[in-house]
C-alpha cells in the first residue's frame, strides 16, 4: 500500500498512514499494529508471533504461535479455543463447557457438576456430582455405577447387579431371580 505520511517518534515507534486509510504502527521490539480503514478492525502482530485481532463487532481472536492455539472471544461472552491437535473447547457465559476431542468424543461440563460424554459410537456417559455414573450403550443396554453397586440393564428386561461385597443378583425378564455369593455360589434361584 502507498504511504500517505510517516512519523518517527523519539521512543523508536514509527507510525504510517496509508492512502487507503489504514494506520500502521511499528514498535522497536518488533511488534506492529494495523488499524483498518474502518477504524474498528485492529490487528496486532507481536514479536513472538502471536496475533491479536479485534473485529468491528468486538470479537477478539488471539492466536498463540508457540502453542498453535486460537482463542476467540465473542461479544456475547462465548469463548472458543481451537488447539493444534483438533480439540475444540467452547466456554459459555453461564459457565458450561463443551469439549470436542480429536476422536469426535463430545464432553459437556455443567455448572452443577454434572458431566456428559457422547462417544463416537453413540454411547452416552453421564457422571453426577456424587460420582454415580450412567452409561447408555448404542445397543440398548444401560449401566449404572454407584458406590454400592454396578447394575446392567438389558433390552429384554433382565437386570444384573454386582454389589461391592461381591454378591451378584440377576433378575431375568421372565421374572426369575438368581443370587450368587461373592465366590460365585448360587444362594437363591427362583427357576420358573
Amino acid at each position: 500500500e502507498e504511504i500517505e505520511r510517516e512519523t518517527a517518534y523519539p521512543d523508536g515507534k514509527v507510525e504510517q498512514v496509508l492512502k487507503n486509510g489504514c494506520h500502521l504502527v511499528f514498535f522497536p521490539n518488533g511488534t506492529w499494529k494495523k488499524v483498518g480503514s474502518d477504524g474498528k478492525t485492529v490487528t496486532i502482530t507481536f514479536f513472538n508471533g502471536d496475533v491479536k485481532q479485534v473485529m468491528p463487532d468486538q470479537t477478539v481472536i488471539y492466536y498463540y504461535a508457540d502453542a498453535k492455539t486460537t482463542h476467540t472471544t465473542y461479544s456475547d461472552g462465548l469463548e472458543v479455543l481451537q488447539f493444534s491437535n483438533g480439540q475444540i473447547e467452547k466456554h459459555y457465559p453461564d459457565g458450561k463447557k463443551e469439549i470436542t476431542f480429536p476422536d469426535q468424543t463430545i464432553k459437556n461440563l455443567f455448572t452443577d457438576g454434572q458431566e456428559e460424554s457422547i462417544l463416537p459410537d453413540g454411547t452416552i456417559v453421564r457422571v453426577q456430582p456424587d460420582g454415580s455414573k450412567t452409561i447408555e450403550f448404542n445397543n440398548g443396554q444401560r449401566e449404572l455405577h454407584t458406590s454400592q453397586f454396578k447394575r446392567r440393564e438389558y433390552p429384554d428386561g433382565s437386570v444384573k447387579t454386582v454389589y461391592m461385597n461381591g454378591q451378584q443378583e440377576t433378575k431375568y425378564g421372565s421374572g426369575r431371580v438368581r443370587v450368587k455369593d461373592k465366590d460365585g455360589n448360587i444362594i437363591m434361584d427362583t427357576k420358573l
